[in-house]
């Protein structure tokens, strides 16, 4: 018998190779000359150093190198965040988490917004990082839907009240801080948010970690140790949306940045690429980066002058509805009762954070694009009164909820919509919505601001010492104590 020597090489070969996670067909193809094994693709070049060129630009940025329009956004996104936790102290779920935690802390040393209680540093950054959340009403870097100023102002105004900082101080903080957790998000968004984070959690970290260390003056390398220490400290997941647990996350997130920074001060290592490097937080938090988003144009472009303040207090991506609604009953005096059907043409968005077709409290209808449009045709508002549990539950909300229909298109824009509505008397009324009130195209005015920081206030605060409190916010620059913000505030 004629023995076929390459016929029996293939075989060989190929079963050699098999365990090697070769195929064998590529190695009989390749055996008998008629196709080579396909080469290795190439290896992907390493990332750049993320977590070092931040630290790196947080330990040498200055308040003097922020451009005047960096800073007045700055002083704005304080109003707006002082106004939010004064507001939501008397919530419930505030009421709760001090109840918990209150047993447990330490020096009383800082003060609760809106509240007569002081607790350790670290506790009232969380329970004012919960308050500041809890209405959903504040603010919002629109490319991300990052809540910047909650994991971040939480942090060093209760850090301001352990160790005196300056006016000037304290804002450079805070526009760093936003500015990083800002970047980070840009670096993974959207994948990051469709895997089910709560990037104001999930990065809020960054933020508090880096306005803390640029308060506690720690050097790069310190700096370096706290954003890998803010690494592993993750949170927040959206599937909590419309429960307290959300308005945990940027409590939680300032929380674990402050816990961070406390750490790297002592020289409690960690990684050195803990952001972008294998099995960093990247890696596993996303299937997609893009460190240029992160790192270019450190000190030149600002993510933070970008920062925008809600009108209404519930998700962003309801607020083109919301306008268009109030709009169409302010030019036709409507009531409500007059409406035979509803028909919201929308971004897919929309009815994926705010599908919640049956709310039954008040925070389950911040995320009801159903509640939302009710409440702007019925009210023509959207502030906090009109997410009470009273208001969920109101049959005519409840009505008019029923007779909205949401069509998804991809093709919108989640800044724009067009809504419909068909009355009894067979009038159709139609409003398109380009930019929202509150959105960059059409910013709230200082003006604007003031009378929702009132508002909020309204019940907590004495008018006077309202008024006090915003002066002192507009004048943070001037401030030899930052922390009498925090004093001010309380109640």
């Amino acid at each position: 018998m004629t023995i076929d020597r390459r016929a029996l090489f293939r075989r060989a070969g190929a079963v050699a190779v098999a365990g090697a996670g070769i195929p064998a067909a590529a190695v009989a193809q390749s055996a008998s000359g008629a196709q080579t094994a396909p080469a290795a693709p190439a290896p992907k070049p390493p990332p750049p150093p993320v977590t070092r060129i931040i630290a790196r630009y947080l330990a040498n940025a200055r308040y003097a190198d922020l451009p005047a329009k960096v800073r007045k956004e700055g002083t704005r996104t304080l109003l707006n965040w002082v106004g939010c936790a004064v507001g939501g102290s008397r919530h419930e779920t505030v009421d709760k988490a001090i109840a918990a935690l209150s047993p447990f802390s330490g020096a009383p040393e800082a003060n609760v917004l809106g509240r007569r209680e002081r607790l350790d540093v670290l506790t009232a950054t969380l329970i004012n990082g919960i308050s500041s959340h809890i209405f959903d009403y504040d603010d919002t870097h629109l490319k991300t839907i990052i809540h910047p100023a909650g994991p971040v102002a939480s942090a060093i105004l209760a850090l301001s009240q352990r160790r005196p900082v300056s006016g000037t101080a304290f804002l450079n903080a805070l526009v760093l801080g936003c500015e990083i957790e800002c970047r980070i998000g840009n670096a993974v968004y959207p994948e990051h948010y469709a895997m089910g984070w709560h990037i104001t959690g999930s990065t809020g970290v960054f933020g508090s970690a880096a306005a803390c260390g640029k308060l506690l003056g720690l050097s790069e390398q310190q700096l370096v140790w706290a954003l890998g220490i803010a690494a592993s400290q993750p949170v927040g997941l959206k599937i909590q949306f419309g429960s307290m647990t959300k308005s945990f996350h940027p409590g939680r997130a300032a929380q674990n940045g402050l816990t961070a920074a406390l750490l790297a001060q002592q020289g409690y290592t960690a990684d050195e690429g803990a952001l972008e490097g294998k099995d960093g937080w990247a890696q596993t938090l996303s299937t997609r980066v893009d460190w240029r988003e992160a790192t270019e144009g450190l000190g030149v472009r600002y993510e933070a002058a970008l920062n925008t303040y809600k009108p209404f207090a519930c998700g962003i991506v309801t607020h083109p509805a919301i306008d268009a609604a109030i709009q169409l009953r302010t030019e036709n005096h409507l009531t409500g009762d007059e409406v035979e059907a509803i028909e919201l043409h929308a971004n897919p968005l929309v009815l994926s954070l705010t599908g919640k077709t049956d709310p039954q409290v008040g925070l389950e209808g911040k995320f009801s694009i159903y509640h939302c449009v009710a409440m702007g045709l019925l009210q023509g508002a959207a502030g906090e009164r009109q997410f009470s549990d009273t208001a969920v539950k109101d049959p005519r909300a409840v009505a008019l909820r029923h007779k909205l229909v949401v069509r998804s298109d991809p093709a919108v824009p989640k800044e724009k919509c067009d809504l419909t509505i068909r009355l009894k008397d067979g009038r159709v009324l139609t409003k398109h919505i380009e930019s929202a009130i509150g959105s960059l195209d059409r910013p709230l005015s200082d003006q604007a601001l003031e009378a929702k920081f009132a508002d909020l206030a309204d019940g907590v605060l004495p008018k006077d010492r309202a008024r006090r409190l915003m002066d002192l916010c507009w004048g943070v620059e001037g401030l030899d104590d930052a922390g009498r913000i925090a004093v001010a505030g309380a109640a």
